[in-house]
């Protein structure tokens, strides 16, 4: 069957991303039926975790009706194969018990491969927007792509891309959370707001023990750097944002601060004038029903 035929090709994907893809495929006159035991995967594959249930469909699925799309390989010189793309059809065909596979032969450089790899990647339905991320970063890194080139490879704005590439500035709780889904890339950009790595780390073991949405952390935020920015009077200085002190009464004020805050629910700021030691403890607060929540709390505290 020719690799015109229809049910094959790279379709809009990885053509349109590589303009150079489907030229190479119009060469190919033939999609041929490789043996499995004679395939390598991708030692560029970025992904390196499958859905082992959804593996399992793939597999129910081709045992039912084959593989639709062929894979694309490339040559090695001792004769074996490599992916370029079709990794999980690639897994699913073996679970399936195939012995061969459809497969476009082609031939493709170890750059290409590479960015062929990161690029479909890019393209799963279900990526998380770190490994999206860290797609876009390697990208830039390893092909050597500006972030305007890069956005226009991958038909998205520039300033989607340098959101996405912002996320590896959190700290690597706060990544491990976006990476599992426990909390959403609006959680994850709205935290971005804050300079202060510690009161990003708070802010976010709050948003997993209270479930806040995004809309609330967007509040707290908003709240914080309010506060942050707010100008001296004659009784208080102004807040600065929390930084890791070094001192043992800065190191007990801050967990007084860090427990007040998760006790509440909310970002609780201290205000302390270093010559006097005076200051005040604020409890910020969104609505009447949350105003309650915090009542409810110290009315059980006294008890």
């Amino acid at each position: 069957m020719s690799a015109k035929g229809k049910g094959f090709g790279l379709g809009s994907g990885l053509g349109a991303l590589l303009p150079d893809a489907n030229e190479e495929v119009e060469k190919i006159s033939a999609v041929s039926e490789i043996e499995i035991a004679d395939i390598e995967a991708n030692p560029w594959q970025p992904r390196s975790e499958f859905d082992q249930e959804q593996l399992e469909e793939l597999s129910a699925s081709i045992k039912e009706v084959g593989i639709i799309q062929p894979l694309t390989l490339r040559q090695l010189p001792n004769g074996k194969y490599q992916i370029v793309s079709g990794e999980r059809r690639y897994r699913a065909s073996k679970m399936a018990g195939l012995v061969k596979v459809p497969a476009y032969v082609r031939e493709v450089n170890d750059d290409a491969m590479l960015q062929y790899a990161l690029i479909e990647n890019i393209q799963r339905a279900d990526l998380n927007p770190l490994e999206e991320a860290i797609s876009y970063q390697r990208l830039i890194d390893e092909c050597n792509l500006t972030q305007e080139q890069l956005a226009e490879k991958v038909s998205k704005k520039r300033s989607t891309v340098t959101n996405f590439l912002r996320l590896l500035k959190l700290p690597a709780e706060i990544q491990a959370g976006l990476r599992e889904r426990q909390i959403s890339m609006g959680h994850a950009r709205a935290l971005l707001s804050i300079d202060d790595q510690q009161t990003q780390l708070m802010l976010y073991q709050q948003t997993l023990e209270y479930g806040y949405s995004v809309r609330r952390v967007e509040d707290l935020v908003r709240e914080y750097n309010e506060q942050s920015t707010t100008q001296p009077d004659e009784t208080t200085q102004p807040v600065k944002p929390i930084k890791k002190h070094t001192s043992a009464l800065g190191t007990a004020y801050e967990e007084m601060r860090t427990n007040l805050s998760k006790l509440f629910g909310t970002s609780v700021k201290f205000e302390r004038k270093e010559e006097t030691g005076k200051g005040k403890i604020t409890i910020p607060f969104t609505s009447d029903e949350e105003l309650e929540r915090i009542l409810s709390v110290l009315d059980q505290q006294a008890k």
